[in-house]
């Protein structure tokens, strides 16, 4: 079963089927070649795998971050990030990176941070004299942070597929985003200074005061939905509800740009961003379960305890595997099929499950911005209306880097784990 399973999805990706088809037909496949199962396991299997009470916070944070670029939200925090870093040489590029950081955290998606702060802030670079390629990769690489910053959907899908304390994860990615988030403003400083770009981003900025006082109510969603969480309040799940309440109550009641004639529109987008993740879902986790059973997690855990016998060297191992799978698997998928099979692993190496989490999803988002398959460097590129390959010289920079603070987070876990022992105590 296992090279039936293997060899149908590879043809299945080579042909360019669409990821939840190709899963889904691939597991049928398995089944038939198995012979001795039944093809009602289908059914079963895929509902059980969307039968999960952590996964209901997915649609609800997804309502939340199209509630919030509607309702005026990520302009507030635009003007807030732009009066506080502004006036130097290359202040709108910092711009860009605390923008989406700060909407990560209200968000959880990264495809939704580029569309919402990319349409502000790729045409105010472009008129600051920014070249429209490198004003596409910061915003690419910048909405990276929707999946690390808390809260994630990735992390979501890792919890519950590993079966990880979601609040844990959360607490987790705090570290890793702001390791992340450094290296990319030092990157666009250097950038900057180099080429003589962003000597008059300080223009058409507002006070700090007056920038702060109108973004005050954008800013309390994060702090309702990360201070609940952690405090115990309410559980992720619950939370998500409470960003959605949040959303609506600033959008409608304070800023009022969020009018009711934009619901239907908003509530059809977030209905088809859900359900193309909920299937993704339901096809992996029969997947998964044929290839639990098929007893291959054991034979690549053998595996890795004879090839390396290091955990560095296992780590590095899996960061390789994870860059190559997040090229051509999108993030959801790759989480849901190799999570399953690569967290045990990673346990048996005394690696932290919370730490390899954090791994995985900052490896998977590297993927989002690297061709062939890089959801958010489409989406930037759709922003800024330009090729994929216009885009790509200016991309390498930002790749490395990266890259390079994936390292850091790999082998220095106390970036991940000391804010989960001070928040837990554990």
């Amino acid at each position: 079963m296992n090279s039936a399973l293997a060899l149908s999805l590879g043809i299945l990706f080579v042909l360019g089927v669409p990821i939840a088809v190709a899963i889904g037909l691939a597991s049928v496949i398995g089944i038939e070649a198995n012979g001795r199962l039944p093809l009602l396991l289908v059914a079963q299997r895929m509902f059980a795998g969307i039968d999960s009470f952590p996964l209901m916070a997915i649609p609800l944070f997804i309502l939340a971050g199209n509630l919030m670029s509607a309702g005026g939200i990520s302009q507030r925090l635009v003007d807030l990030a732009k009066s506080l870093v502004g006036g130097i040489q290359g202040g709108l590029a910092c711009t860009c990176v605390l923008t989406c950081m700060l909407f990560a955290s209200v968000s959880g998606s990264s495809v939704a941070t580029t569309f919402a702060i990319g349409a502000i802030l790729i045409p105010a670079m472009v008129k600051h004299n920014y070249p429209k390629p490198l004003a596409a990769s910061i915003q690419a690489s910048s909405a990276e942070l929707g999946v690390l910053i808390p809260p994630s959907i990735p992390l979501i899908l890792y919890g519950v597929s590993t079966d990880t304390s979601i609040g844990k994860l959360f607490v987790a990615g705090l570290g890793p985003g702001l390791v992340v988030a450094g290296s990319l403003i030092a990157l666009v400083l250097v950038i900057c200074h180099m080429r003589g770009i962003g000597k008059d981003d300080g223009m058409d900025r507002a006070a700090p005061g007056a920038a702060l006082w109108a973004a005050l109510p954008a800013l309390m969603v994060p702090v309702v939905i990360l201070g609940g969480i952690y405090s115990g309040i309410f559980t992720p799940t619950e939370a998500s509800a409470a960003a959605v309440a949040a959303a609506l109550i600033v959008g409608m009641g304070l800023y009022r740009e969020l009018k009711f004639r934009d619901l239907p529109d908003i509530l059809t987008k977030t209905v088809v961003s859900t359900s193309a993740i909920m299937i993704i879902i339901s096809a992996a986790a029969l997947f998964s379960f044929l290839i639990t059973r098929s007893g291959l997690p054991n034979e690549i855990a053998a595996w890795f305890k004879e090839t390396f016998e290091s955990r560095i060297a296992f780590l590095l191992a899996v960061n390789v595997l994870l860059l190559i799978v997040g090229m051509f698997i999108e993030t959801s998928a790759a989480i849901l099929v190799l999570a399953p099979i690569l967290t045990p692993i990673a346990l048996s190496y005394g690696v932290d499950p919370v730490h390899f989490g954090l791994i995985i999803v900052v490896n998977l988002a590297l993927g989002m911005i690297t061709p062939p398959l890089g959801v958010n460097l489409f989406a930037a590129c759709t922003v800024a209306n330009l090729r994929v390959e216009k885009i790509i010289p200016q991309l390498i920079w930002f790749v490395l880097t990266v890259f390079a603070a994936l390292m850091v987070i790999t082998y220095v876990p106390a970036i991940t784990l000391w804010p989960v022992e001070w928040v837990f105590g554990e």
